[in-house]
């Protein structure tokens, strides 16, 4: 059993930074890799980056690539992401992620969800 619990999200202007942390509990040995993923008003869950959890693979979608940056911090079982430059369109709640899996980006191979964390950055 995993537990996923996010944190960080908040209400920022364009052009700012936040930190989304997401720490896993229970039975984290099953993990292969770490996502987060997100979902705007009216749209899908939409793949933002993984990580493995050694940290030695990582991947981006090209609409936050060069802005966000996934961590991993194993003495603290914990995955972040750092988000810079934020844009209005960036605005979504933010889910993490885990997979006992090999990692793809799409939704269905992530097998353990957190409950989400909402950014909103304004115009």
């Amino acid at each position: 059993q995993v537990q996923l619990v996010e944190a960080g999200g908040g209400l920022v202007q364009a052009g700012d930074s936040l930190r989304l942390s997401c720490a896993a509990s229970g039975s984290i040995f099953s993990i292969n890799a770490m996502a987060w993923f997100r979902q705007a008003p009216g749209k899908e869950r939409a793949f933002v980056a993984f990580i493995t959890w050694n940290g030695g693979r990582m991947r981006y979608a090209d609409a936050v690539k060069g802005r966000f940056t996934i961590s991993m911090d194993n003495a603290k079982n914990t995955v972040y992401l750092r988000m810079n430059s934020l844009k209005p369109e960036d605005t979504a709640v933010y889910y993490c992620a885990a997979t006992d899996f090999v990692p793809i980006t799409v939704v269905d191979r992530w097998n353990h969800w957190g409950q989400g964390t909402q950014v909103t950055v304004s115009s």
